[in-house]
Parts: C-alpha cells; sequence; structure tokens
C-alpha cells in the first residue's frame, strides 16, 4: 500500500437501474452511518466512466462495490482481485456502453498513476430496471458488504467510526 495516497472506496452503479446501483447503496449507507479518516476517501462514482480516473491515481487501495455480470445466485456475494478482473472470466460492465474500470486504470497506468492494489466487493444483481429500489435478494447484503468494506479499513490500519444516532 502507498502511504502517501487515500484508500479509496468506490460505489459503482446506475442508482436508477434496480440492482445496479448496488456500489452506490452501499457507499450510501457508510456515509450515513460512519465517519472516516482523512486517510479515506469514499464516492459514490455512479457511471463516472473515465471521470473516476483522478480518484483511482489518488488512491491505492481501491475498495471497488459493484455488480458483475456472472452465472450464478442474484444476490450472491463474489470477491474478486485485480489480477481475477484482468483475467477476463467475467464482465464487470453491466452496460456495453460504459467505460470499464479496466481500460480506465489502463489509461492510468499509461500515466504511471495507477494504484498497485484494487479489490473487487461484487453481487450478481437480480433485477435491472427502472428502479431507485434494490431487489429483496440483493438489498440483502448492501450491510453485510459494507462491514466487509469497515472490516478491511480495519486492517489497513484506518478503522471507521460509527455515526451518534
Amino acid at each position: 500500500m502507498n502511504t502517501e495516497k487515500k484508500i479509496g472506496i468506490a460505489g459503482i452503479g446506475n442508482y436508477i437501474v434496480g440492482d445496479e446501483g448496488f456500489g452506490v447503496h452501499v457507499v450510501h449507507y457508510l456515509e450515513e452511518h460512519y465517519n472516516f479518516s482523512d486517510r479515506v476517501d469514499i464516492q459514490d462514482v455512479g457511471t463516472a466512466g473515465l471521470y473516476m480516473a483522478p480518484f483511482l491515481e489518488e488512491c491505492d487501495p481501491v475498495l471497488v462495490i459493484d455488480v458483475v455480470d456472472m452465472a450464478g445466485e442474484p444476490g450472491s456475494f463474489h470477491f474478486f482481485s485485480l489480477d481475477d478482473v484482468k483475467a477476463g472470466n467475467f464482465q464487470m460492465r453491466m452496460s456495453p456502453h460504459q467505460l470499464g474500470i479496466l481500460e480506465i486504470l489502463e489509461i492510468s497506468k499509461l500515466r504511471d498513476c495507477a494504484p498497485e492494489h484494487v479489490e473487487f466487493y461484487t453481487v450478481i444483481p437480480k433485477t435491472l430496471g427502472d428502479s431507485v429500489e434494490l431487489s429483496p435478494e440483493v438489498a440483502a447484503r448492501k450491510v453485510e458488504v459494507a462491514e466487509m468494506i469497515l472490516a478491511r479499513l480495519a486492517e489497513l490500519g484506518v478503522p471507521a467510526t460509527r455515526k451518534s444516532a
């Protein structure tokens, strides 16, 4: 981990397309319930595409929360390293029009600014319709994935603190 860079938490997804907004929902939950160190940059990056490059270049490690297009039970959780994603066995982009995180990381690498450590905390979506609500299967994972992110921050020596009621 580069100690000069912040730890990045990126919630990716389209908030108005059902389960596609999972990463954004998790980030909003974290921001609503926890205070974070100045060493943590937590962002709802939505579908920012290339505009996400400065965030990725200023953070290492980066914890990405998103949905994944792969066979399996809707709502099931899957963790991937950057090497897993680069192997190309599954699709991180839900929309073919969206510039994927791998392409953005390659651009950052060309600029010699790419993070070395990227972790993906993902679920398989059930519904991708016009809604700001998550399906029950995916919504059930929101707090669980948020707690995984909090545990990872604690492992990295930067624990978050719960906001008082």
